[in-house]
């Protein structure tokens, strides 16, 4: 590492640090097209499987307990949830959307076609869409389901990277492994940015890297 490189990353880490330092309102949740924000600053979305640690992990993003609401309950979030900071001098704006679960098979089947028709929409849509962060329970790894998103994302020419959530609870080896044979089944996929995140909302791992990628993301 060459000492441009140093301070460079030393300097985004900063402007990732100062991106998420400040106060964060929930703004609205959007339960279809019709009710999406007029376009305007940029947006980083995070989808993932229910109950996968969506809300914990934005909570702790922003270092706030209570903005993102968490339950127990596999599938609470049913509408894109959007999330701002308040404006601050040369400090970029940014919105936050908390995507609906999926992969929930309780979830009556006409709910799971709303959420499937309205984050669809969204994905193809939203102009202002930077990238969408998609979250992965490190104890389970990829399913079916995330296979099916990553298509959607791949078809919709929509950046993704991939989020490994709660770490925490697996032995640090068998997250070496993860982590190698999860950029071994993207590395194919046209949309995937070619690098894994590895979080815990509980010891907040990973938290500082994933505010330097976003950070990155808006220079």
């Amino acid at each position: 590492m060459t000492q441009d490189t140093s301070e460079t990353e030393i300097a985004a880490s900063e402007r990732g640090r100062l991106l998420f330092a400040r106060l964060w309102v929930f703004v609205l949740g959007v339960p279809s097209m019709k009710f999406l924000p007029p376009e305007g600053p940029m947006e980083i979305a995070f989808a993932g499987r229910s109950n996968v640690g969506k809300s914990s992990l934005i909570n702790t993003l922003v270092g706030q307990r209570g903005l993102a609401r968490t339950s127990n309950t596999p599938g609470r979030t049913q509408e894109l949830n959007y999330f701002v900071a308040e404006s601050e001098a040369e400090v970029p704006d940014l919105a936050i959307v908390d995507m609906p679960g999926y992969g929930y098979a309780k979830a009556p089947k006409k709910q799971v076609e709303a959420w499937t028709r309205l984050v669809f929409a969204y994905l193809r849509g939203r102009s202002t869409l930077r990238r969408v962060f998609v979250l992965i329970d490190s104890r389970h790894g990829l399913k079916t389901n995330d296979g099916e998103i990553f298509d959607l994302l791949d078809k919709a020419a929509v950046s993704y990277q991939i989020v490994l959530t709660k770490t925490d609870k697996i032995k640090p080896p068998a997250l070496v492994a993860l982590e190698a044979k999860t950029l071994e089944q993207i590395k194919k996929r046209p949309a995937a940015y070619p690098e894994i995140i590895s979080t815990s909302s509980e010891n907040n791992v990973g938290i500082a890297d994933l505010r330097t990628a976003i950070a990155v993301l808006m220079s």
